[in-house]
């Protein structure tokens, strides 16, 4: 059993609603000094809520967070406001706990402290303190660890200049020197390339802190020692990486099958009890009969009534543990599973494997720097290719000139493109055309942009498939989750019935359920695939050669 004294958070959400809907009512578990805790859930669950209530900026719900007294808590942030002319490394110096408060003893102390023995005594202090923080050597480390995140120059550019994607590199090298006991990081992988990734893994893996971390990243779930996930607005704690995860979860959804099919059967046993006690008290003369049928069939009513208010719980297993259930457990499984994305992908084995994308020796840059030489793609249907490169080298340039959209000079090489060929593209941003439309709206307007028939009906038909309730089809794409978003991608990628998809880094925002499902539809496509991705276990399902552009 874990010592208190090992324990440094103990969380209870007991309600947190948003208006009428209740999103949490279950959520309990505890945080041990140095652990590593990876949090997964399905898109919507409340991850990100639930980080709010733990950095302690959302205080409307009913329970505790308790943190052992002196612990140091930080987060990455997902809005930045009012930051003014901060710069990048000003930024990041100050989420470092004890930083500005030594630095502003250190820098006004010798102006006013005179013969003040203790203002003196706390001057020492502070010099002390920030000798054996390290704090004297921070900015260099700050600003090379910048480098390696392959944020080269940023350390002195004003934090609002940058984009998403560097904001949140930014975040996880602030979280990397604030030097915490509990750190919370929300996707922490997202618009990595795998260089900093591995380097993240790598600091994780040594850091003492204890760590929450946000992520459908399976590689960065290996390196966990507990997952905890937020299900049916409880929380399931399960010992151990993601492979052991899916191990545990296969065995304890297989037993909450079992209970849920007895209170299925228990339901169906109590309708009948109550009508067969209902007719025998209509039946019955003698009014102590009357009274005993009355008295059961109102005792049936209230265990039914309770029984059906129960919502049926959320059953998931991963595939290849799916595939090795028993038959009994696996019938339940396909009555009881999930809902999940359902993707519309053409795989009619018909079609030809020639060539879509034939590309010898291309070299493309801009003004007179080349990003890369010497690219060879041989493409055809049926196959599947990997661009890998560092963030910068050149990959999404190389994409557009695929596409036809890019605008980089052409130092050398051919590029031969099938020309009656469909293209589906997954982008990492939602297109600013559809940005502020309702979801509905938007997929319509989609679709008429690209000539292609879309009618109410199918509408309604894509929004089911793809886990959108009715009301989110009113609901402005600015608005919806990241995770919302992805599935809005998803759409868009696959409504031309593309014979070559492009994905670049399609398993980001998505839930695991979700990215299963993307990896069985990919592997049964036809057509040809070219993707960019940082997750291995993506990487290792849809397989194919490696292209690597730029300098590794």
């Amino acid at each position: 059993m874990v010592q208190l004294t090992d324990m440094i958070a103990d969380i209870t959400v007991t309600e947190k609603s948003f208006g009428p809907k209740l999103l949490m009512h279950g959520i309990r578990f505890s945080i041990d000094d140095g652990e590593k805790v990876g949090v997964i859930g399905r898109n919507g669950v409340g991850k990100s809520t639930l980080f709010g209530i733990l950095a302690g900026t959302d205080k409307d719900f009913t329970g505790d967070v308790i943190y052992r007294r002196g612990v140091t808590v930080v987060s990455t942030a997902q809005e930045h406001h009012d930051m003014g002319d901060t710069t990048v490394l000003q930024y990041v110096l100050q989420g470092l706990p004890e930083y500005a408060q030594l630095s502003h003893v250190i820098e006004t102390y010798p102006l006013t402290m005179g013969d003040d023995m203790k203002k003196i005594d706390e001057y020492s202090e502070a010099l002390q303190r920030f000798d054996d923080k390290g704090f004297y050597q921070i900015e260099e480390q700050i600003e090379r660890e910048l480098d390696n995140f392959h944020l080269v120059g940023v350390a002195h550019r004003v934090f609002s200049t940058l984009s998403g994607g560097q904001k949140r590199l930014v975040e996880v090298v602030k979280i990397m020197h604030s030097d915490a006991h509990l750190a919370l990081v929300d996707e922490p992988t997202n618009h990595m390339d795998y260089v900093a990734k591995k380097q993240y893994v790598d600091w994780m893996q040594t850091a003492r802190e204890a760590m929450l971390v946000i992520t459908h990243d399976r590689d960065v779930l290996n390196q966990v020692d507990r997952i905890v996930e937020l299900k049916d607005g409880e929380s399931v704690s399960y010992k151990g990486n993601y492979d052991a995860y899916l191990k545990q979860n296969a065995v304890s959804t297989g037993s909450q099958m079992n209970e849920f099919e007895m209170i299925e059967k228990r339901i169906a046993n109590l309708k009948v009890k109550v009508l067969d006690y209902q007719r025998l008290k209509e039946k019955s003369r003698n009014p102590g009969t009357i009274q005993k049928f009355k008295r059961l069939e109102e005792v049936s009513r209230k265990e039914l009534a309770d029984l059906q208010a129960k919502e049926k719980p959320t059953f998931w297993i991963d595939k290849e543990s799916a595939a090795n259930l028993n038959y009994k457990v696996a019938a339940q499984y396909d009555k009881f599973k999930a809902k999940n994305i359902r993707m519309n992908i053409k795989s009619e084995e018909s079609r030809s494997k020639h060539v879509l994308v034939n590309i010898k020796g291309l070299s493309l840059g801009y003004g007179d720097t080349p990003l890369f030489d010497g690219i060879n793609i041989d493409l055809r249907e049926g196959e599947a290719m990997e661009l890998r490169g560092r963030n910068g080298a050149g990959k999404t340039t190389l994409i557009k000139h695929i596409l036809g959209t890019g605008d980089a000079k052409i130092y050398a090489g051919d590029t031969t493109l099938d020309k009656h060929m469909s293209i589906g593209v997954y982008e990492q941003e939602v297109s600013e055309t559809y940005f502020d439309m309702p979801l509905g709206e938007a997929i319509e307007r989609m679709y008429r942009d690209r000539g292609l028939d879309i009618s109410e009906t199918k509408i309604r038909g894509l929004l089911s498939n793809y886990l959108f309730d009715e009301g989110d089809g009113r609901i402005p794409l600015s608005k919806l989750s990241g995770g919302q978003k992805a599935r809005f991608q998803l759409i868009s990628m696959l409504a031309n019935d593309p014979q070559l998809l492009i994905l670049d880094e399609p398993t980001n925002h998505l839930d695991l359920p979700s990215i299963e499902e993307l990896e069985t539809a990919l592997a049964k496509y036809s057509g040809a695939i070219l993707y960019v991705s940082h997750d291995g276990y993506f990487r290792d399902a849809i397989g194919g050669e490696t292209v690597h552009v730029g300098h590794l």
